[in-house]
């Protein structure tokens, strides 16, 4: 039964906000690892365990949740997963070494996926039938908003407090929601009578798909950084990974009682949906990961003013977002709002990959703004299509399997992306060393006017030449590295261009009211 009223209203900003706090924290502290390095005495390459250990954590439980759900009752489920992120919130924050906050990042994500993965269930429960639609709309807004609010108030952290910041923020919003989730949301009907004794628990699909994806996602991670197969444990992961996948599918479609049904996966509309929000997920990911590099070492802004241009676009997607799903509940066809997201995602990448070092912020926020209105067009539309066709007792895998896939989509992005930017680098660096020739008249003029500032600064004229070659050597390492992040964003253009004829080959069809129904119950 549909929830009214005030609690109601009530229900909507507590999930909403968990999911969103959830999706701030994949993003929140990829601005400021520097400093959480020097903080703990440890290198870039070692603090990114912390980015890591959150992406498994969160891409293994993700699937797990319709289980879950039905073993521990939704509502219990939820509220636990609220108590272990914020436990582990404050406990990374007090973390004085690296593998103390690793561990505890790990945890923080293992709630921190359980959260996202229940939260749209649960206020599907507070709208009738007719208005889900307009509930997955809402929804949507947490899933883009998320990730571009993470850089945002994590900037604003590390420029103006102490790293911890960016993990006790959690603790009070995690009380509060605590506590409105203990007093207004139901419990559905079937809650009250779990007997658990009769749930068949399926122990080798838990740990074939926990070492499984969580190899993949580890080498996806940490390849580019630990020099792929060069590496012994990234080696050994990518044959585990290599294994357990395949035996993790095969067992999943003998076994009586599967973790996941992956015979879900025969619908048409599901498969080409998943296909399409891996895609989703690896521009996404992709683009939130880029701009604040090219932003911060190209041009040269703040981590602050670096999360401040990224508020219009998030605000953009905010205000389409309702209109969207009012669209779909009145019969709107979701393929032209994906449609839309597509080629407006296609154009930012575009837009972004013609700028230079001279780029102004409102070249920026202009470019952010298209982004938001193809972000806000497409997940809420693409979703409601991808189980429109479901049976009503499918749709909870129909919709874990798409979460998974969005984020398995973001690890590939970040892992093609930190590989790509590293190989069209060193291309572009050798090219422009190529054309500097010694005696080159150009190249000469421009090493006497460096040498020249810097003797004019007191430097003797040995070392006033050697400086001018060290500061042509960070010009052109700049440029080869500007030149490789306008690749990289054209790369994620031609992804989008590529998938775009997969949209015409998913059936148009309005989900009917008991697959509705049935959606309020799903896990997200």
């Amino acid at each position: 039964m549909a929830t009214t009223g005030f609690r109601k209203w009530i229900v909507v900003i507590t999930t909403v906000s968990a999911a969103i706090l959830e999706l701030i924290d994949t993003s929140i502290v990829n601005v400021g690892l520097t400093q959480m390095a020097g903080n703990l005495g440890v290198t870039i390459e070692d603090i990114s365990w912390v980015v890591t250990a959150y992406a498994i954590a969160n891409v293994v439980i993700i699937p797990m949740t319709g289980f879950l759900q039905g073993f521990f009752g939704r509502k219990n489920y939820y509220i636990g997963s609220i108590i272990l992120f914020t436990i582990a919130s404050y406990f990374c924050g007090t973390a004085d070494d690296l593998w103390t906050l690793v561990a505890f990042r790990f945890l923080q994500g293992i709630g921190g996926g359980a959260l996202l993965s229940t939260s749209q269930g649960i206020m599907y429960d507070a709208f009738p039938v007719s208005q889900r639609p307009i509930a997955s709309a809402v929804f949507g807004m947490g899933i883009v908003m998320g990730p571009t609010l993470g850089p945002t108030l994590g900037g604003y952290i590390i420029d103006n407090y102490h790293w911890s910041w960016m993990f006790y923020i959690n603790v009070p919003i995690g009380i509060l929601a605590l506590y409105l989730s203990s007093t207004f949301i139901e419990k559905q009907p079937n809650e009250f009578d779990i007997d658990r004794r009769k749930i068949r628990i399926d122990h080798i699909g838990i740990l074939l798909l926990a070492v499984g994806v969580g190899s993949l996602q580890y080498v996806l991670e940490r390849g580019e950084a630990d020099d792929w197969f060069d590496s012994r444990p990234i080696l050994i992961l990518t044959i585990l990974a290599t294994i357990s996948l395949p035996l993790f599918i095969w067992w999943e479609l003998k076994t009586k009682s599967p973790v996941m049904n992956l015979r879900v996966l025969k619908n048409r509309n599901l498969t080409i949906g998943s296909l399409l929000a891996f895609i989703i997920g690896y521009g996404m990911f992709t683009s939130i990961l880029l701009f604040p590099l090219f932003a911060q070492r190209i041009v040269g802004y703040t981590a602050t003013k670096t999360g401040n241009i990224l508020i219009p676009g998030g605000a953009i997607a905010i205000l389409i977002f309702p209109i969207v799903g009012r669209s779909l509940a009145n019969g709107v066809s979701p393929r032209i709002f994906v449609t839309i997201g597509y080629l407006a995602f296609t154009s930012f990448c575009f837009i972004m990959a013609g700028y230079n070092a001279d780029v102004s912020e409102n070249d920026f926020i202009w470019a952010l703004l298209i982004r938001g209105v193809g972000m806000a067009m497409i997940n809420a539309p693409l979703i409601n299509q991808s189980i429109s066709t479901l049976h009503p007792q499918e749709l909870p895998m129909g919709i874990a399997f798409t979460n998974m896939v969005r984020q398995l989509g973001g690890a590939f992005g970040v892992a093609i992306t930190n590989t790509y930017i590293a190989q069209r680098t060193a291309v572009h660096r050798s090219d422009l060393v190529s054309n500097l020739q010694a005696g080159d008249p150009l190249t000469t003029d421009r090493l006497n006017a460096m040498a020249q500032g810097l003797a004019a600064k007191g430097y003797g004229a040995l070392d006033a030449m050697q400086g001018a070659y060290r500061n042509l050597d960070l010009i052109i390492t700049k440029q080869a590295l500007m030149i490789s992040y306008l690749d990289t964003f054209r790369l994620a253009g031609l992804f989008f261009i590529v998938t775009f004829p997969l949209l015409f080959l998913l059936k148009n069809k309005k989900m009917d009211p008991a697959a509705a129904k049935a959606a309020a119950d799903a896990a997200h």
